[in-house]
């Protein structure tokens, strides 16, 4: 079995209160745990410029279109 080199694991601790919310709205967006927490950095490092656009899909641009905190229609808002 190999893995993927461009795949990094590594332990994150978050507070309860904190995983509860993105637990929740993992659900809310037919996401793992682990899938948001990878939207959630991908979407910030976007949008602040530093996540290079590249011919690999993001964990954002997977999302895009899907019904995300944008709705689908493209138009990115405010989801903190």
């Amino acid at each position: 079995m190999s893995k993927d080199s461009s795949v990094k694991n590594f332990v994150l601790r978050i507070d309860a209160s904190m995983w509860e919310a993105i637990e929740k709205w993992a659900a809310d967006e037919f996401r793992s745990t682990n899938g948001q927490i990878q939207w959630i950095i991908a979407d910030a490092l976007r949008r602040s410029g530093r996540l290079k656009s590249g011919g690999k899909k993001t964990p954002a641009k997977a999302a895009e279109g899907c019904g995300g905190p944008t709705g689908g229609d493209g138009k990115d808002e405010d989801i903190f």
